[in-house]
């Protein structure tokens, strides 16, 4: 019997072409999961997984530009959560439901911060969906805070709450 595997448990990497089909996957189950209430169902039932396959591909493989990222938590060879970013901001993050509390979240968000400040940037941000509650202590957790900005989208024509979280870095 072999010490050593010959790949890591768990690892962060940039996400590469292939990933988008995990990503859409996983970000369809992560909002079903975390989000029934404030999206509701009529919602999420008209998520469209080719539509975001499409846009993880774009994200990937042609960024807008500098400052944009897209990296990937792995268990094994298994994508199982995500993290987006745009300059000093983190545009997207979700962990696979059934691998939440297991650190992955904690390495993307590590990652992410590096891969922040090596662009340049002295301060990131991210939006929290009301009732987020999960969302929200972990990023407290990470020595982020509420910095008192919120916004009002319409999503299918239900209108949803989101609060800013920020540190500095």
């Amino acid at each position: 019997m072999s010490l050593f595997s010959p790949t890591a448990d768990v690892s962060v990497r940039p996400a590469v072409p292939g990933d988008e089909v995990a990503m859409a996957d996983l970000q369809i189950a992560a909002w079903r999961a975390t989000h029934a209430e404030a999206l509701g169902a009529d919602v999420l039932d008209r998520l469209d997984l080719d539509g975001f396959r499409t846009q993880w591909a774009t994200a990937v493989g042609t960024p807008p530009g500098p400052g944009f990222a897209v990296l990937v938590a792995c268990a094994g060879p298994r994508v199982v959560g995500y993290i987006a970013l745009s300059p000093g901001a983190i545009a997207g993050f979700e962990v696979a439901p059934d691998e939440r509390r297991k650190g992955h979240g904690s390495r993307l968000l590590s990652a992410a911060v590096d891969r922040l400040r090596q662009d340049g940037a002295e301060e990131v941000s991210a939006w929290v969906l009301a009732g987020d509650d999960g969302r929200a202590h972990f990023l407290e957790g990470a020595g982020m805070a509420h910095d008192g900005r919120r916004r009002t989208l319409d999503v299918g024509g239900r209108e949803v709450v989101e609060s800013r979280w920020s540190a500095t870095l």
